[in-house]
């Protein structure tokens, strides 16, 4: 794959911080609560391994970002006219228009914050209680591909709702969009290439929105548009599209030189330390020490904290309980000290 323009010059400790110049931990399916007791039984009478794959949970979402979780994920459900995703559920909120947060609809169906509105406020109302964080990441996948329950669609017209929607929550200063990393860059991609990433400085308070979807879902997303022009998320797609800022690569070992190629081309990167709970099971730090030395700027687990049912204590945690880091691949040399934040 000869997709690089030049090699980056390694930056100097004194170089401005921009926001690719960062590692920071995460959360997979942030939103999670464990699946009713009569379901989980249900499927590992079915199959262990994925009864296995689905049993974690995590803490309310302050609780994480308390811990330091600077990258989140919200698994979201079209439901244009209220009620779709309800399954039995008394909360008024399920029964009114709008995007819903759960995992798998009517089954693995349990979240902190059932509506995309109320996790958008939790998280507003904390980042405003912490205005000088680092930028966080918001990953969404949009889910309509339900087992149990038949999905809304997603369309053209429901990826403009999905933005609208994130914008009647958060103000434009609470947002990183692709405009401002494109700026009078002919693409988006151009911009990346140029590291027209804003500041560390510059991004402190504020959110970037990433879709992490298949091509074609990312193809309704952009439209007939060149790049993202006037759109909220960035997009997982290829190096090579007009689009290209922001890569999903989920597996550290396997994918090692990609992510530091794209990582060293001011792509901004996600990967996972673990998946399905296979690492905490047999406390398999591999993954995760790979991850930290990947250089992707977002790496995602399951366990902040270690579950007590599983012998070894994994967990992933940054060093010195750091909230950020210095991005090992971009800035070997340093960011000139540590990467705080304001205590309040």
């Amino acid at each position: 794959m000869f997709w690089l323009l030049a090699p980056l010059a390694v930056a100097t400790a004194d170089a401005p911080i921009r926001i690719n110049d960062l590692v920071m931990i995460g959360t997979h399916n942030s939103y999670k609560l464990a699946m009713p007791a009569e379901r989980m039984e249900m499927l590992r009478k079915a199959s262990a391994d994925s009864a296995n794959a689905l049993d974690y949970t995590h803490r309310p979402i302050v609780e994480q970002l308390d811990a330091g979780a600077r990258q989140l994920e919200l698994d979201i459900w079209y439901d244009p006219k209220g009620g779709l995703y309800a399954d039995g559920s008394t909360d008024p909120a399920m029964q009114r228009p709008g995007f819903k947060v759960q995992h798998m609809a009517g089954f693995d169906n349990r979240s902190n914050c059932v509506t995309l509105v109320q996790c958008l406020t939790i998280i507003r109302a904390w980042s405003d209680a912490h205005p000088g964080h680092v930028p966080i990441l918001l990953m969404f996948n949009t889910n309509d591909n339900g087992r149990f329950i038949k999905g809304e669609p997603y369309s053209e017209a429901a990826y403009d709702a999905l933005d609208a929607e994130v914008r009647s929550v958060l103000a434009p200063s609470k947002l990183i969009v692709p405009d401002d990393v494109q700026g009078n860059y002919p693409t988006l991609r151009e911009a990346v290439l140029a590291n027209n990433w804003p500041t560390l400085e510059g991004s402190r308070g504020k959110f970037l929105f990433a879709l992490d979807e298949t091509p074609a879902k990312v193809a309704l997303y952009r439209g007939a548009r060149k790049s993202l022009e006037g759109r909220v998320f960035f997009v997982n797609t290829d190096e090579q599209s007009p689009a290209a800022a922001y890569l999903t690569l989920n597996e550290p070992v396997r994918d090692a030189d990609r992510i530091a190629r794209a990582v060293k081309a001011n792509f901004l990167v996600r990967t996972r330390a673990d998946a399905n709970t296979r690492e905490a099971r047999t406390n398999d730090t591999g993954p995760r020490d790979a991850a930290f030395k990947s250089g992707a700027q977002y790496i995602s687990t399951d366990y902040l904290w270690p579950d007590p049912r599983f012998a070894g204590g994994y967990r992933v945690t940054m060093p010195g309980g750091a909230v950020a880091l210095c991005n090992p691949v971009r800035r070997p040399q340093g960011c000139g000290g540590a990467i705080t934040e304001p205590t309040n």
